[in-house]
């Protein structure tokens, strides 16, 4: 069977109260990079939340009409979960791409709060209609897969003749994270419940996990990249102009000799 090609019903059923448990805790997460005046970071992930919520509502629900939902309003909650996970996933990445030296507490703390947030919900909810929200793929999947390959492509090409091997993109770290912070995220909804929830055959629950992983953040993950080299190229984390700024693949050339937690 051709899991790439399958109609996958990517569904959500959660309690409201889980709402409000990531709102808080998307606060405190900005709170955190503000303080650690990782400006740029946080701001990444502003950006990532609108382009989340463009996507889903402008595009998923407006333009496709493959967005449904039961026991809440589509828009609210649209914007929600465009932040919810436009914020983490976009800090998620940056951070990854900086190879920030303190990536596993941040990491640590995304993935813990994925995991925990379901199960608080539901015992401190209990009562409360649950939200069912739902979208089918068949409409635009070969267009990300388009954006994948096309951003893909490009990375390799660039490295096929790039003869300096220290300013060649990296792409297994690329590909590695692209997979990485969406199935982490994935997997957090499938086994808290939220994923597929109603959905009893565990070879569709399986196939909506591994597709998703493999394509719905990792599309993004050579543009991401090359907006995180040419901004990082001129402007610190606390927004402030460096003192030597360096060109795209200088930057390119810093960040393949770094090493994660410095």
């Amino acid at each position: 069977m051709n899991l790439l090609a399958t109609e996958i019903v990517a569904q959500r059923v959660f309690n409201p109260l889980y709402i409000w448990l990531d709102t808080a805790f998307l606060v405190c997460l900005c709170l955190l990079l503000i303080l650690r005046k990782k400006y740029l970071t946080f701001l990444w992930g502003i950006a990532g939340g609108i382009l989340y919520m463009v996507v889903d509502y402008g595009i998923f629900h407006l333009l496709t009409h493959s967005r449904s939902i039961e026991g809440g309003d589509l828009f609210w909650v649209l914007l929600w979960m465009s932040m919810s996970y436009g914020i983490t996933n976009f800090v998620w990445i940056w951070l990854w791409f900086s190879k920030d030296k303190h990536l596993v507490e941040w990491s640590l703390l995304i993935v813990v709060w994925w995991i925990a947030a379901p199960m608080l919900a539901n015992t401190f909810g209990q009562g409360l209609t649950p939200i069912k929200i739902q979208r089918t793929t068949g409409a635009y999947h070969g267009y990300m897969a388009l954006i994948l390959i096309a951003g893909y492509a490009a990375a390799i090409v660039y490295n096929l003749f790039q003869k300096d091997k220290t300013k060649r993109f990296p792409l297994l770290w690329m590909l590695a994270i692209g997979i990485l912070v969406q199935f982490a995220w994935e997997f957090s909804l499938l086994i808290g419940g939220i994923r597929s929830a109603e959905i009893a055959d565990w070879g569709q629950k399986i196939t909506t996990l591994v597709v998703n992983s493999l394509l719905e953040t990792n599309l993004g993950a050579v543009p991401i990249y090359c907006i995180y080299a040419l901004v990082t190229a001129k402007f610190t984390e606390t927004l402030k102009r460096r003192k030597q700024p360096v060109t795209f693949t200088g930057r390119m050339q810093e960040l393949n000799a770094a090493r994660v937690r410095g």
